[in-house]
């Protein structure tokens, strides 16, 4: 892209589900957008703002004072897709591609280019517009930390120190009363939340989607620990975790939604499973959305400031297809479609989950 071609107006959305962060990657966006002389516009609601034109200009004002908060200013929702969109007709939902609708209001607003900030669905369908000419680039966005290409995503390190710390007032409690407590994480289809919060508040058993369990396994290492005098048991379950020969356990199905499949229900089933089989009072705590709310961790701060400075120059450079990541403490850029639609699950050689096997953790299998 030549100088008579740079950009002069943008626009920044939050899509998918809330996380630690947001906030301070949209203060970098605006501070060194509107630094470099560009204007930016703020889409709210996500893709949906895109469809329906809930446009809001952002100034160094609008994003005074947010880069502790959490959530979004501008809102943001995991269920409107402008490829697939809810539309009523004659009484009855239906979903139509609004996608030109979409890209016809940026046009109308002066608006150039795109800063997405998402995760996997929202990822797709910036890819997606991409490759229906709009310039775009990405930023990956989720407490799941289950994008690839990156070795973190903004959210994962503030909703493991919220796991962590959960599992630390669980503990006492469960020594306390002789229990075996289960914590349920969310995670999705991916268990490095499980994993780090586990690993860091001491967990005896870490169950991960990556990882079907058996619950002899289970049984043996709570036996295990009984004969060695410790009476109590502490077990972190990802969402998505189930049993050998079984399936993930589904609370609802939600239509229209990047997502259809809500997980939910695991450490309920394993607590009752493992009462039964022992006798031992087993209790089930899920956290669910206390994962994603609240002030973000300092190092989801900064990561968050560098992602979007590294957006917004990317923005500047004509750089767009692309998504900015972290590989060995730097941000790089990596092409949108190499990971838009794709998953970063826990290998067999991961060195965390070889350092909880050297120190006892029971892992199901």
């Amino acid at each position: 892209m030549g100088n008579a071609d740079k950009v002069k107006t943008i626009a920044v959305l939050t899509g998918g589900g809330d996380a630690p962060g947001l906030n301070a990657v949209i203060r970098a966006v605006v501070r060194t957008a509107l630094g470099q002389g560009l204007k930016v516009w703020g889409i709210k609601n996500g893709f949906g703002g895109m469809v329906e034109n809930q446009l809001v200009e952002l100034t160094n004002d609008s994003v005074a004072g947010i880069l502790p908060r959490g959530g979004t200013i501008l809102g943001t929702t995991n269920r409107d897709n402008p490829f697939h969109y809810p539309v009523v007709r004659d009484g009855q939902v239906i979903y139509e591609d609004l996608s030109g609708q979409a890209l016809a209001n940026l046009r109308q607003a002066g608006i150039e280019a795109l800063v997405v900030i998402g995760g996997d669905g929202s990822l797709k369908i910036a890819s997606e517009f991409y490759q229906l000419g709009l310039p775009v680039v990405a930023v990956p966005k989720t407490i799941d930390n289950d994008i690839p290409g990156t070795e973190r995503t903004f959210g994962f390190d503030t909703a493991v120190g919220v796991a962590a710390e959960a599992l630390d007032r669980l503990h006492t409690t469960a020594e306390s009363h002789h229990r075996v407590m289960v914590l349920e994480v969310m995670g999705r289809y991916a268990g490095w939340i499980a994993l780090h919060a586990g690993m860091a508040g001491g967990a005896d058993c870490i169950l991960l989607p990556e990882i079907p369990f058996s619950i002899d396994s289970v049984i043996a290492k709570i036996k295990e620990r009984q004969q060695h005098g410790r009476q109590f048991s502490l077990i972190v379950i990802a969402e998505g975790a189930y049993p050998q020969g079984g399936e993930v356990s589904v609370s609802r199905i939600v239509e229209g939604s990047h997502e259809k499949i809500r997980l939910g229900g695991a450490g309920e089933k394993l607590a009752r499973a493992i009462e039964q089989l022992t006798g031992v009072e087993s209790r089930c705590t899920v956290l669910g959305h206390v994962q994603r709310g609240g002030t973000p961790t300092a190092f989801d701060r900064i990561l968050s400031t560098r992602y979007g400075v590294a957006a917004a120059e990317c923005v500047l450079e004509g750089a767009f297809g692309n998504t900015v990541a972290l590989q060995k403490d730097r941000i790089i850029r990596r092409p949108i479609d190499d990971i838009a639609g794709k998953a970063n699950n826990i290998t067999a050689d991961n060195e965390l989950l070889r350092a909880g096997r050297s120190i006892g953790i029971c892992f199901g299998d």
